[in-house]
């Protein structure tokens, strides 16, 4: 286990009084799904800026913005995730999270909520079929009726694209 996931561990108790272990995620929505990353992770929610872009990126990479004197490389996430490109618009933000030690900004369609999901309501990822990446899926958290894809941020991008990004030298 991570010292992310022990530091974001706690202990609530549920409708029949009892102790549950949860772990807090800040939610969003991309198409309409709603995805989960640490807590811990999220450094800092944005409104959309201006991005520069980088010739010669990758195309999920839209380029990298000035965050307080850091250079942050954003990665659009629909496109990240092979989906349809939106145009961006008021409820669309840039979550700045930390993968594998650096800091990369994620553009997701809108925030939701922080929330807190048992343990036990966390399954594995489902082996989908060949065509669905599910290596950056840590796995399917349930609150009450609604689904969230809870992320693995260090496997959104790999060293290799890390280093494209020239975060790795």
């Amino acid at each position: 286990m991570s010292q992310v996931d022990e530091h974001v561990k706690k202990r609530t108790m549920n409708n029949d009084n009892e102790e549950v272990e949860t772990n807090q995620y800040v939610t969003f929505l991309i198409a309409r799904e709603t995805y989960g990353v640490e807590v811990l992770r999220v450094q800092e929610i944005i409104g959309m800026t201006g991005i520069t872009h980088v010739p010669n990126s990758m195309e999920f990479m839209k380029g990298v913005i000035n965050l307080r004197g850091t250079v942050v490389p954003v990665v659009d996430m629909r496109l990240r995730f092979g989906m349809e490109e939106k145009d961006y618009d008021n409820f669309t933000v840039i979550l700045i999270v930390e993968v594998k030690g650096y800091m990369v900004g994620m553009i997701v369609d809108s925030v939701a909520d922080v929330v807190d999901i048992p343990i036990k309501n966390i399954q594995d990822t489902p082996h989908f079929s060949a065509n669905i990446r599910t290596d950056y899926i840590k796995g399917i958290g349930r609150i009450d009726e609604d689904l969230v894809i809870v992320l693995n941020v260090d496997k959104i991008l790999s060293s290799e694209e890390l280093e494209k990004m020239e975060l790795v030298k």
